[in-house]
């Protein structure tokens, strides 16, 4: 972690691992009965760990915004440890000469949960922008809530994209990076949705890069679903994005088209047509 407040032995100790050659991303074979019981005694986990470490991150709220990044989000490592070995869903990073050393916005496709807790788990310090009625969920809202991360009310229109560009600046300047959805919500595997420009606006008004990144989350972990299948995640991350001289909409326009054309490059199954 790049933060003069935290001791070295914080710090994220070497970049993950790039995909080995022989590896194909996709769902792997696993009957459904299987892949059920799997997401039971997952989420039996995913329970037990929230839970008290809730109530950790409330202990911690009065230390500076970098420390309790770090105290908090070790919750995400040992949430990975059970999407990897218990839900059997692996993951590699593709693309990782072209991740920027210092702080910029990330504008990610968003199939799942998966990819809120594996990238910030070993990626990056990172803040996601999240909508603020998560706050109100037990447990799991008094974490989010003591994490330095971008709570927004999305019914403010204009004004909630205010707040990203006023929260998101600030955040940068503390030595996170930012990552939004810029579809605004999950999407299923194969559709897309407009995408939307504030997370542009922050990295225009912030004057630092976009980096885009596609992935396949939604093939193991569909939104709204229960059962959870193994399988091989691939996250590819793109040259970044340069924002000087460029108005939000140019920059979110260039993102599209890397991210829609990367995932039809990348995943042509999800696009049958």
């Amino acid at each position: 972690m790049r933060f003069s407040s935290v001791p070295r032995r914080f710090h994220y100790r070497a970049q993950p691992a790039p995909p080995p050659p022989d590896f194909r991303p996709g769902r792997r074979s696993c009957p459904k009965w299987w892949a059920a019981v799997r997401s039971a005694f997952f989420l039996l986990y995913l329970a037990a760990v929230t839970a008290p470490y809730s109530l950790f991150a409330l202990l911690v709220r009065p230390l500076s915004p970098q420390w309790r990044y770090y105290l908090i989000s070790r919750w995400a490592v040992v949430i990975s440890w059970g999407i990897r070995w218990i839900l059997g869903i692996r993951w590699h990073y593709e693309g990782l000469a072209h991740f920027p050393q210092q702080p910029a916005v990330i504008l990610t496709k968003h199939q799942s949960a998966l990819e809120t807790i594996v990238l910030p788990a070993k990626l990056a310090p990172m803040v996601f922008v999240f909508k603020k009625e998560l706050l109100r969920i037990p447990f799991f809202g008094w974490g989010i809530g003591s994490c330095p991360m971008i709570p927004i009310d999305r019914s403010a229109g204009r004004d909630a994209i205010k707040q990203v560009v006023s929260i998101g600046k600030e955040r940068l300047r503390q030595g996170f990076y930012v990552t939004l959805f810029p579809e605004g919500t999950r999407v299923a595997v194969g559709a897309t949705r407009r995408y939307k420009a504030g997370g542009a606006k922050l990295a225009v008004e912030a004057g630092v890069p976009v980096v885009p990144i596609a992935h396949n989350a939604g093939e193991m972990w569909a939104r709204n679903a229960f059962v959870r299948y193994p399988g091989d995640v691939l996250f590819v991350i793109g040259p970044t994005i340069e924002t000087a001289g460029k108005d939000p909409d140019t920059v979110i326009a260039e993102t599209e088209s890397w991210i829609e054309s990367e995932m039809h490059r990348r995943f042509p199954w999800h696009y049958p047509s």
